[in-house]
C-alpha cells in the first residue's frame, strides 16, 4: 500500500440529492483515495475539519465502467466513496453549510 497522508485521503465531497438528504442525519459523503481504509478516513475527517467526531464510516467500492470509442474498448477509473456518520455532539462540516 502506498504511503497516504491524511490530506491525500479525502479527494472531494459528493454533492447529490441523496447525499444532501443524508446531511440532516449528520452523514456526509466523500470521494476518497481507493487504497484508504476506514480508520484512515476517520482520522482524516477529524484532522481536516476541527470539532468533528466521527461515529462510524461506511465505504463503497465502485468499479470502472466499460467505455467504447469506435473499436477501442477501455475502462474508466475505479473510485471509492465514504459515508461518514458524525456523533450528535459533533460540529457540522462547514463546506456543506451553504448548500
Amino acid at each position: 500500500m502506498a504511503n497516504i497522508q491524511y490530506y491525500d485521503v479525502i479527494l472531494k465531497p459528493v454533492i447529490t440529492e441523496k447525499s444532501m438528504n443524508l446531511m440532516g442525519e449528520k452523514k456526509y459523503t466523500f470521494l476518497v483515495h481507493p487504497e484508504a481504509n476506514k480508520t484512515m478516513i476517520k482520522a482524516a475527517v477529524e484532522k481536516m475539519f476541527e470539532g468533528t467526531k466521527v461515529e462510524k464510516v461506511n465505504t463503497l467500492n465502485i468499479p470502472g465502467k466499460k467505455k467504447r470509442r469506435g473499436m477501442v474498448v477501455g475502462k474508466t477509473a475505479k473510485t471509492k466513496k465514504a459515508i461518514v456518520q458524525l456523533t450528535e455532539d459533533s460540529k457540522e462540516i462547514e463546506i456543506f453549510a451553504g448548500l
